[in-house]
């Protein structure tokens, strides 16, 4: 189904006064052809030549209002606008010709004074109206010669002036009103590919934020435990050529704990619900649960890393955003402590202040300089943990402080304000 766009006054006045100029036009022909049948002096080849030119007349009018209609309805169609002083000047001369035929024919000048100042530029109008008027004036006084006072009548000379001076007011008004009609139209066409191209970059940004949201869910839950299937499963097969069949068992039971726990994750953030940890236990339950995971898979690995939870001031519930930046930070933290970190011990404080939850992820570590270290994804497709959680921290006005130097550790401290009084759970 079609929506018919609203039609504005301007346009709906414009359009009767089109209707309204052919179909005086079509009038003043027609009663200009009965009037020189009905004329009994008419001579027989003048009768025949004025038929012949009416003819010719309406057919050239209509063939040229009916291509711009067209053009109008459809701008695909034929551009009839280049030739439409060609069009003007034939209609016009058939004009002249039909009043040597006939002085009934000189009312149609009228609605061409209409089409002259249409389609001519205004000083080519107004010369054209006077030269008309004066043909018209002449035509008047030609025809008339045979009457008892064969001079110029003043009446000859009034009328055709009055018509062409209400002709000329007439048409500046319509030509203002076209214009303000076109104006309006070419900025209703600039709103809508405005509009257009509003929506569109509304739908690539959404399409990007989604993106980074995936990019951000898989580098922080995906590719941390894949990371980690993938060196307990080279440590059970190290533990399987040594033959310690118990260890070999044990880490492979870690790897299938860990494919499960990724499998529910990605079914999770595909959903774009919060974490299943988060759902079950909440966020404190989940933080200690992770460092004890993340003590279990670094002795399956043989490091002797010791890492353990603290909990400050009384937990609150926390909207499901704050609660998975917070796990995600943490996550992002202890990969990094184990993968590069060298640690024996690594501790994860989540502190609820007055006016602030904190998460605080600190390692014993070779630490490294801060400065120097990029946030830009490498070509792999690592290299995004610090980057992604600053766009995290950053959506929820947070903030992300790094404390290491070589040889001294690494403390990577997450502030979130208070989320505002109403926010989502």
């Amino acid at each position: 189904m079609h929506t018919l766009e609203r039609e504005s006054p301007t346009s709906a006045i414009l359009r009767v006064l089109r209707v309204s100029l052919h179909v005086g036009f079509a009038v003043l022909l027609l009663v200009a052809v009965v009037r020189l049948l009905t004329n009994g002096g008419a001579s027989q080849p003048a009768v025949f030549a004025g038929l012949a030119l009416s003819a010719a007349l309406a057919a050239v009018y209509l063939a040229g209002t009916v291509l711009e209609k067209r053009h109008s309805n459809s701008p695909d169609a034929f551009d009839p606008t280049p030739y439409a002083r060609w069009w003007l000047a034939a209609v016009m001369v058939l004009w002249l010709l039909l009043l040597l035929v006939s002085s009934d024919f000189a009312w149609v000048a009228f609605p061409l004074f209409f089409l002259q100042l249409h389609l001519l530029p205004r000083w080519a109008a107004l010369a054209a109206i006077v030269a008309s008027t004066t043909l018209l004036v002449g035509a008047l006084w030609f025809h008339g010669r045979s009457a008892a006072d064969g001079g110029l009548q003043l009446a000859m000379v009034l009328g055709p002036v009055f018509g062409a001076g209400f002709a000329v007011v007439t048409g500046m008004a319509y030509r203002a009103l076209f214009l303000e009609a076109e104006n309006q139209r070419l900025v209703a066409d600039e709103l809508r590919r405005t509009r257009a191209e509003l929506a569109r970059t509304q739908r690539d940004a959404g399409m990007l934020a989604e993106r980074e949201r995936l990019a951000r869910e898989i580098h922080d839950t995906l590719a941390q435990g894949f990371s980690s299937i993938v060196l307990m499963g080279r440590s059970a097969g190290k533990a399987l050529s040594d033959g310690d069949i118990a260890a070999a068992s044990e880490r492979l039971q870690t790897v299938q704990d860990t494919a499960s726990s990724n499998l529910a994750e990605a079914r999770s953030f595909v959903r774009g619900l919060r974490s299943p940890g988060l759902r079950e236990e909440g966020i404190v339950d989940t933080l200690r649960r992770l460092c004890a995971n993340t003590q279990t898979e670094a002795a399956a690995r043989g490091t002797n890393l010791r890492c353990r939870f603290e909990l400050a001031g009384s937990p609150v519930e926390l909207p499901n955003t704050y609660q998975t930046t917070l796990l995600r930070a943490a996550q992002a933290s202890l990969a990094n402590v184990w993968k590069h970190a060298h640690a024996q011990s690594a501790v994860v404080t989540l502190s609820f202040l007055e006016s602030e939850v904190t998460l605080d992820v600190f390692d014993d570590g070779i630490g490294f300089e801060p400065a120097a270290a990029s946030a830009a994804a490498r070509g792999d497709g690592t290299g995004v943990g610090l980057s992604g959680l600053r766009e995290r921290l950053a959506a929820l006005d947070g903030s992300l402080d790094i404390e290491s130097a070589p040889g001294e550790g690494t403390v990577v401290a997450v502030r979130l304000p208070w989320p505002a009084e109403g926010d989502a759970a």
